[in-house]
């Protein structure tokens, strides 16, 4: 499995965010264009990184989120 990732620009970098999967919100800390190989295979997705109210991030599919505000 490949190590490589790259940081995506996006329009709500800082700002508060709604995980549409889940309903949380929190703050866009990046999104990263990320290898999440199995079994050999190279498959890249871009994922969200959102720092909930705890200051735990969690990720998310960069499709999944809105604006908050």
């Amino acid at each position: 499995m490949s190590e490589q990732y790259e940081y995506v620009p996006h329009r709500l970098p800082r700002r508060r965010v709604r995980d549409l999967a889940s309903g949380v919100e929190g703050e866009l800390m990046a999104v990263i264009n990320e290898n999440v190989s199995d079994a050999g295979l190279d498959r890249w997705m871009e994922l969200a990184y959102i720092r909930g109210a705890s200051g735990r991030e969690f990720t998310t599919c960069v499709t999944n989120i809105e604006a908050a505000d």
